[in-house]
């Protein structure tokens, strides 16, 4: 398919995961991409493989933390690659132990995102901003030891779950916001997913299948299922596409 042919994607958290997949499905698709993670080295491998696969794409580490170089990369983005089209606030943390450090990476790097680069895709003609949320911004969690613990939450779950609420809120506020110039703001909000981010929950005994059981599918999602997606919403097929958080999610959220 060629649906993101002549379409600039920019991505963060680019390095790994689920938005390494998509920055190579968008390539696929047609898109010159942007990749971008807090490890540059990463962020160019991944471009690396677009270009040898007869891509375009550029890799650059990127803190979405730190508004100014988030403004500045999307700038430089237009300037490499000739314009801006989709913008995928992808980078996330798993919120171990750090209030701060997850909130600042969850929702404070997807407010950047959207913050910068929705007046200059309005100022281009529209585009499409889509946000990595998560099932835990529809839903509270359980835990894989039984109910999430006070302990559970002072250490890190409670920013994970208030993080991917807020990305929830900030999707749709923009989404509104923005509508009325052509941007499409939209979101995803993944289940459980093999990617590195689960990857130390995934090791404790008898996660595998206890993870597994909280999907109808009875499985795990895959990166290139999250990445699909992405491509979809990136894509004039989701025109009319706006203010949606879209559950990826094997049906966990049916339950």
């Amino acid at each position: 398919m060629t649906r993101l042919a002549d379409k600039v994607a920019f991505i963060t958290g680019a390095g790994s995961g689920i938005g390494r997949a998509s920055a190579l499905r968008m390539a696929e698709e047609g898109a010159s991409v942007m990749c971008t993670d807090i490890d540059g080295d990463a962020a160019r491998a991944t471009s690396l493989v677009i270009q040898q696969s007869g891509g375009k794409a550029e890799g650059e580490s990127l803190n979405v933390t730190d508004s100014d170089a988030v403004k500045a990369m999307l700038k430089q983005t237009e300037s490499v690659l000739g314009q801006l089209d989709v913008v995928f606030n992808n980078a996330g943390i798993a919120g171990a132990g750090d209030w701060d450090a997850t909130i600042s990476v969850n929702l404070t790097g997807v407010r950047n995102g959207c913050l910068h680069s929705a007046p200059m895709l309005a100022a281009s003609g529209g585009g499409s901003i889509i946000n990595t949320a998560s099932v835990a911004g529809l839903n509270g969690l359980v835990g894989i030891r039984g109910e999430i613990t006070l302990e559970e939450l002072a250490a890190g779950a409670g920013a994970y779950v208030a993080s991917e609420h807020g990305v929830v809120g900030l999707t749709r506020q923009f989404a509104v916001s923005f509508g009325r110039f052509n941007v499409r703001v939209n979101a995803i909000a993944p289940g459980y997913i093999e990617t590195p981010m689960t990857a130390e929950a995934r090791e404790i005994p008898g996660a595998m299948d206890f993870l597994a059981s909280l999907h109808p599918m009875d499985r795990l999602g895959q990166p290139e299922e999250i990445a699909a997606a992405a491509a979809f919403l990136a894509s004039d097929d989701a025109s009319f596409v706006n203010g949606v958080i879209l559950p990826v999610d094997g049906g966990y959220t049916a339950r």
